[in-house]
């Protein structure tokens, strides 16, 4: 192969960005797809960060999300409030993909993010949602990136961190959640949809030089 499955992934996710979306991203491969949407695919895309960077000119990768490369050419520096002011907005927040990740992943986009185990007494612990909740909550759809290692996907969370379409179906709906949810999954080694009426992540196509038989 001529690419890395890292370069793949943000390639896969940069294609579903579509021109004129405002993209939230957070640290590392998300910033790059954003980045390769801006700069090839869809050069009216916005992106933004919640530190309060709004239609950055990326030029480079930033460390995190609080380094000052995000600031570049920016159209606005705002602060927190500002970037979630933006995916909470009844007109800007349907037209925002957020890109999200996750230490767990069940069959209807559900993320966690928070602990691996008993949350009382974890074998593993995280830092937690931060702003994920939010942008699975609020956005129009998000974009998820996972890697594809044992006990990544699951069937059942060990803590539900950032809800997708919950137990499928009309189940994110009646919970009150605003209409969106997860729409892609990309791994390092396929991508992964979700059933438009069950709500059910299936498995939509693999990169070259993996088998089936490997996810």
């Amino acid at each position: 192969m001529d690419f890395t499955l890292g370069e793949m992934m943000a390639v896969v996710a940069a294609r579903e960005i579509r021109d004129g979306e405002i993209v939230f991203c957070g640290t590392g491969i998300s910033m790059l797809a954003a980045m390769a949407a801006k700069h090839i695919s869809a050069p009216r895309s916005v992106i933004f960060f919640e530190t309060g960077a709004i239609d950055s000119l990326l030029e480079e990768i930033p460390l995190a999300v609080a380094n000052s490369g995000v600031m570049y050419h920016t159209a606005l520096n705002g602060g927190l409030a500002d970037a979630f002011a933006t995916m909470q907005n009844p007109f800007t927040g349907p037209k925002v993909v957020g890109i999200l990740g996750a230490a767990q992943i069940d069959p209807y986009g559900n993320l966690n993010s928070t602990v691996i185990g008993a949350y009382e007494h974890p074998q593993i612990r995280f830092s937690g949602s931060g702003g994920a909740c939010d942008v699975a909550s609020f956005v129009g759809r998000t974009i998820i990136f996972m890697r594809q290692v044992k006990g990544r996907f699951v069937e059942k969370l060990d803590y539900l961190t950032s809800p997708g379409y919950l137990d499928g179906r009309e189940s994110r709906w009646e919970a009150g959640l605003r209409p969106g949810g997860p729409e892609l999954v990309v791994t390092d080694k396929a991508v992964f949809r979700f059933d438009e009426k069950s709500k059910r992540m299936y498995l939509a196509g693999y990169y070259p030089g993996i088998k089936v038989a490997e996810i």
